[in-house]
């Protein structure tokens, strides 16, 4: 099966820029990645008034946060099987529904248990339209243009960070935390009619399908040798980066002397750049090649992650610059990443692929977050011991995953004519 035989109403278009619809789409798209992100970003920045006025210990706080993780891997375990028999459009409708009615739940907690129920179930939802989104983008666009679709999809991120956290913090501050969630409802609410009046169905791959038992297509899937080095990679990425994420504020402050209330000034600007970054880094690997740029990104991320972790007391100026490098080398690694592992699987295994694959990126998640945890010690004065060391095993991870990676692009380089893609 070619990988472009979904992509078949487009694929003239393959060697061009997006056409109008395509444009549309990947926007719409993105804006659903915003609120989904947005959602799942703003309990951490939220925590110093959510605590107090829940009366919620800081280990309850962490639960309701952790359950969306797990909730989200394990939900996506469990829709892989049906993640091929129905319309793209309606599974992405049917899952975001759920997502904003979890975010709803949140919105009117008034004590811990019903905001560790709503946060369970955005998880079980939330953590599905991930996979349903990048399953569209694969049906729709043609490997040749995927990765400048992954790159405008990832600023949805940076967006979530800039404009995100901020706009919701203004809000926690100046009216009450519930006000931040049910700003969210009101921008999923907008995108679920966005998507139910102009986006067209996505069903060309139930043409397809042959098996008819979820359970069946799940083992499937899970049971093909060529996907299983690709759930490696993405175990590998995910563990590496979570492991350096929950600890990066109170590095920068604790460790590298930068006063806390300059904290927003280098998320803005490291953000500000992701928008520009993401795109660019979408279009390098269209042109240069996925595998290419992914090495690109790897090669900086070691570097960079080395220096970060093994920093003392620095200017401002410098704590910007290390991130927003860092961030090019994420970026460059995440986006031709995405693009490669789309191309693996069978169109009929798309949709499982995708929702396996997005359980095992958020548990391995969880569990990376969990061994540095271990790992790092905290002074009295609040600084991190053992930091550095997280920086090595990130750094091996990225090696591994970066000779990994080669033979995962290996069978879509050979349908393409190519030694690499």
């Amino acid at each position: 099966m070619s990988d472009q035989t979904i992509a078949a109403p487009i694929d003239d278009q393959q060697e061009r820029g997006f056409s109008r619809y395509q444009s549309f789409l990947i926007a719409l798209l993105a804006f659903t990645q915003f609120t989904l992100i947005l959602d799942f970003i703003i309990m951490s920045p939220l925590g110093a008034i959510l605590m107090p006025s829940l009366n919620i210990t800081a280990g309850q706080f962490g639960v309701a946060v952790s359950a969306y993780a797990f909730a989200a891997g394990i939900s996506g375990v469990l829709a892989a099987g049906f993640a091929d028999r129905f319309d793209r459009k309606r599974l992405l409708l049917f899952f975001y529904v759920g997502f904003t009615l979890g975010t709803v739940l949140c919105a009117l907690a008034q004590n811990f248990h019903v905001l560790l129920l709503g946060r369970i179930v955005t998880g079980v939802f939330g953590g599905v339209i991930g996979s349903v989104v990048l399953a569209i983008v694969t049906d729709l666009f043609p490997l040749q243009q995927r990765g400048r679709a992954m790159g405008i999809l990832q600023t949805a991120f940076a967006a979530s960070q800039v404009l995100g956290v901020p706009a919701g913090l203004f809000l926690a501050n100046h009216f009450n935390w519930h006000i931040c969630f049910v700003a969210i409802v009101g921008l999923s609410i907008a995108a679920i009619a966005a998507i139910a009046i102009a986006m067209q169905p996505v069903d060309a791959h139930l043409k397809l399908q042959h098996d008819s038992n979820p359970f069946r297509h799940l083992i499937a899937t899970v049971g093909q040798p060529r996907y299983t080095l690709a759930f490696l990679v993405t175990t590998l990425l995910a563990t590496g980066g979570f492991m350096l994420m929950p600890f990066g504020s109170a590095f920068t402050v604790h460790n590298l002397g930068i006063d806390i209330v300059h904290l927003p000034t280098i998320y803005l600007v490291s953000g500000l750049f992701s928008i520009i970054i993401g795109p660019l880094v979408g279009r390098a690997s269209d042109a240069f090649g996925k595998y290419p740029t992914f090495v690109f990104g790897c090669v900086v991320s070691v570097i960079m992650v080395l220096i970060y972790t093994n920093l003392g007391h620095v200017s401002l100026l410098t704590a910007i610059v290390v991130n927003v490098l860092m961030f090019i080398g994420i970026f460059s690694r995440m986006i031709p990443s995405q693009a490669l592992m789309s191309a693996i699987p069978d169109a009929s295994q798309r949709g499982s692929f995708s929702a396996i694959s997005a359980s095992v990126q958020q548990l391995s998640g969880g569990l990376g977050s969990v061994f540095a945890a271990a790992i790092i010690a905290e002074n009295p004065d609040g600084s991190l011991l053992h930091f550095d060391r997280l920086g090595y095993i990130v750094v091996a991870t990225t090696i591994i995953s970066m000779i990994a990676m080669y033979f995962v692009q290996r069978p879509i380089a050979r349908r393409a004519g190519r030694r690499i893609v």
